[in-house]
C-alpha cells in the first residue's frame, strides 16, 4: 500500500517512501546519497509512479505531459527520443485515467515509457537506422511491446539506435547521433543507447531494449543506470527483427530483449511482465524462474574477475571493482578473486565471436561477403586474434559453426559447475567508462584508448561475451563515478534462469554501495 500524500507533496518530492509495503531507503554509501535532484519527479522510479497513479496523487495525463515537456526541452542536446508518438500517448493516458477512476489496477497502468526503435510498434517506423527503410511502418506490435501495453504502459515513442544495431555508439543517417547525458561529447553506448540516455536524463522511468553484444549492459554502464540481460529465451522477441522481415516466434541465437531503468526494483517489475514464452507456446511449457538464492549480502558467495586475457581493462573500471569487492567482504559476503572452475576466458570469447559473426554476415551483399572470404583465406593459420577469428567466423562453414556450438555446450557445463560454489560473478560490463564519439566509417580501423594504450575497437566485445555465449543472466548496476566524473557500473552474472538471483544481488549493491545519481544538467563532466 502506498503512502497517501498530497499531489503537491508528490510533485515536490519527498524522502524515503513506502512502496508496495517496502521501505525505499536511502543508500548507505556516501557516494550514493540521495540529492535534491534525485527527488525531482522526473527521477521517480516506475514503482513510485505506478503507486502514485493508483492512489490518485497524479494522473496519467499529467505524467505524460511532464514527460513530453521534458523531452521537448532537453532532448535537443541528447537526441534520444527520435520517433515521437505524443498524440496517441495523450489519448492512451486519458483512457488510463478513466480506467484508474473505475478502480482498475494493472502493473504499469498510466506509466509513460519508451521502447527501442528496433521493436515493431504498430503505425510507427522501424528502420534499425537503415535509410532505405525510413518509411516502413509495421502493422502490429512486437510481443514484448504488446505485453507492456497490456500491463497499462503508455508508449511515448521510440529511441535511437546505431546502424543495424551494430555499434556501442548510437548514430545513423536517419536520426543523427545520440549523446551521453553525462557528457554530450561521449557515447551513451549502443545499441540501446537512445533508450538508456532517455532513462538517465529523466524522460521515462522504464525502457525496453535488446542485447546480443552488450547492447543493454554497455549503455547502462556508460550512462549510470540499471539494465538486465535476461537468460536466453526467457523473454519472447517476436517483432524485434530487421525491417520487413516477417515476425517469427523462433528466438535468434544469443540475442535477448530486456529492460532499462534507474532502479533494480523496476528491472524486476519488468521481468515479471515480460518473462514467459511466445503465445503459441504458452500452453505447452513455462520457463519457471527459481527464487533468488539469498536476500542478504552475508549469504552471497561472490567471484570477482577484473582482467581479461584478450582485452585490457581500464584502471578507472578495475579500481571500482576492487573497492566494491572490499566493501562486500566487509559486509560479510564470501568474496573470491579466482576459481579453478572458471571457464577459460580466451576460449570463451573466441567461441562467442565464432557464434556471433554469422549473425551479422548472413545478410551482407554477395560482393562484400566474397571480399571477407578472400581476406580470411589469406590470414596466417596461427593468427588467433579476435580480428582473425571474427573474419574467419563471418564466412565459416556450417561444420565449423557446429564445432563452435559444441564448445559452447562445454562452456555452459563449466558455468554450471562454477555456480555450485559461487552464487554470482562480478565483472566489468565494458573495459572503459564512456568514450568520446568516434564516427570513423571503418569500425575495424577504430581504436579505443585504454589507459593510454590504443586497442582494437571491436575487441571490447570480450566482457559482454562472458554472459552472452552461455545464455546467462546479467544485471548491470551503477556503483561509482570515475575521476573524470563518468559513471562506472558492474556486471553481475548468474546461473541460467536464475535471473532473480542477479537482480536480488544488484538490489543489495544498489542499496548499500551505489545506485542511480542524476547526470549534471549541463551534460558536461564535473
Amino acid at each position: 500500500m502506498g503512502v497517501h500524500v498530497s499531489r503537491r507533496c508528490f510533485v515536490a518530492g519527498s524522502g524515503a517512501t513506502v512502496i508496495g509495503g517496502m521501505l525505499a531507503a536511502t543508500p548507505r554509501s556516501a557516494a550514493a546519497q540521495v540529492t535534491p535532484r534525485e527527488r525531482d519527479p522526473e527521477y521517480r522510479t516506475a514503482r513510485e509512479l505506478v503507486a502514485a497513479l493508483a492512489d490518485r496523487r497524479i494522473s496519467a495525463v499529467e505524467l505524460v505531459e511532464q514527460a513530453i515537456a521534458r523531452i521537448e526541452s532537453a532532448d535537443g542536446r541528447i537526441n534520444a527520443v527520435v520517433v515521437r508518438d505524443f498524440e496517441r500517448a495523450r489519448a492512451t493516458a486519458a483512457r488510463a485515467d478513466a480506467a484508474l477512476a473505475r478502480g482498475e489496477r494493472r502493473p504499469l497502468l498510466g506509466l509513460p515509457m519508451t521502447v527501442k526503435e528496433s521493436f515493431n510498434v504498430a503505425g510507427l517506423p522501424t528502420t534499425w537506422g537503415i535509410p532505405r527503410y525510413k518509411d516502413w511502418r509495421p502493422g502490429d506490435d512486437a510481443v514484448p511491446v504488446s505485453r507492456l501495453k497490456a500491463a497499462g504502459a503508455v508508449i511515448l515513442g521510440k529511441t535511437n539506435v546505431p546502424l543495424g544495431l551494430a555499434d556501442w555508439q548510437t548514430y545513423n543517417d536517419i536520426y543523427g547521433a545520440t549523446n551521453n547525458p553525462w557528457d554530450v561529447d561521449r557515447t551513451p553506448g549502443g545499441s540501446s543507447g537512445g533508450g538508456t540516455a532517455a532513462v538517465a536524463a529523466g524522460y521515462v522511468a522504464l525502457e525496453l531494449g535488446s542485447d546480443i553484444g552488450g547492447s543493454l549492459r554497455a549503455p547502462a554502464h556508460y550512462c549510470g543506470v540499471c539494465s538486465h540481460k535476461p537468460s536466453w529465451a526467457l523473454f519472447p522477441s517476436r517483432g524485434h527483427a530487421p525491417p520487413m522481415v516477417p515476425p517469427s516466434s523462433r528466438e535468434i541465437d544469443l540475442a535477448v530483449v530486456g529492460p532499462i531503468a534507474r532502479s533494480v526494483g523496476d528491472l524486476a517489475l519488468a521481468v515479471d511482465l515480460l518473462a514467459g514464452p511466445d503465445e503459441p507456446l504458452s500452453a505447452a511449457y513455462r520457463l519457471a524462474l527459481p527464487p533468488a538464492r539469498h536476500d542478504d549480502l552475508k549469504s552471497f558467495r561472490v567471484l570477482v574477475i577484473d582482467t581479461h586475457p584478450l582485452e585490457p581493462t581500464a584502471s578507472a573500471v578495475r579500481s571500482v571493482i576492487h573497492r566494491l569487492a572490499e566493501r562486500l567482504g566487509k559486509a560479510g559476503a564470501k568474496v573470491g578473486l579466482n576459481s579453478p572452475a572458471l571457464p577459460d576466458l580466451a576460449e570463451m570469447t573466441r567461441t562467442y565471436v565464432r557464434l556471433l559473426a554469422p549473425t551479422f554476415s548472413a545478410d551482407l551483399p554477395e560482393e562484400r561477403y566474397r571480399q571477407i572470404e578472400a581476406s580470411a583465406a589469406k590470414l596466417p593459420r596461427d593468427d588467433d586474434s579476435l580480428a582473425a577469428v571474427r573474419a574467419r567466423a563471418a564466412v565459416q562453414s556450417h561444420r565449423d559453426w557446429i564445432r563452435a556450438d559444441r564448445m559452447r555446450a562445454r562452456i555452459q557445463g563449466q558455468w554450471r559447475e562454477l555456480f555450485r560454489d559461487w552464487d554470482v560473478v562480478l565483472c566489468p560490463p565494458m573495459p572503459t567508462p564512456a568514450f568520446p564519439h568516434d564516427r570513423s566509417p571503418d569500425m575495424r580501423a577504430r581504436r579505443i584508448d585504454i589507459d593510454g594504450q590504443p586497442c582494437p575497437y571491436q575487441d571490447q566485445i570480450a566482457w559482454p561475451g562472458i554472459a552472452t555465449v552461455a545464455g546467462l543472466p546479467a544485471t548491470t548496476v551503477p556503483v561509482e563515478r570515475s575521476d573524470e566524473g563518468l559513471p562506472v557500473g558492474v556486471q553481475i552474472v548468474g546461473p541460467y534462469l536464475e535471473d532473480r538471483t542477479t537482480l536480488a544481488f544488484g538490489a543489495l549493491i544498489e542499496r548499500e554501495f551505489g545506485g542511480f545519481v542524476p547526470p549534471p544538467r549541463t551534460g558536461r563532466r564535473g
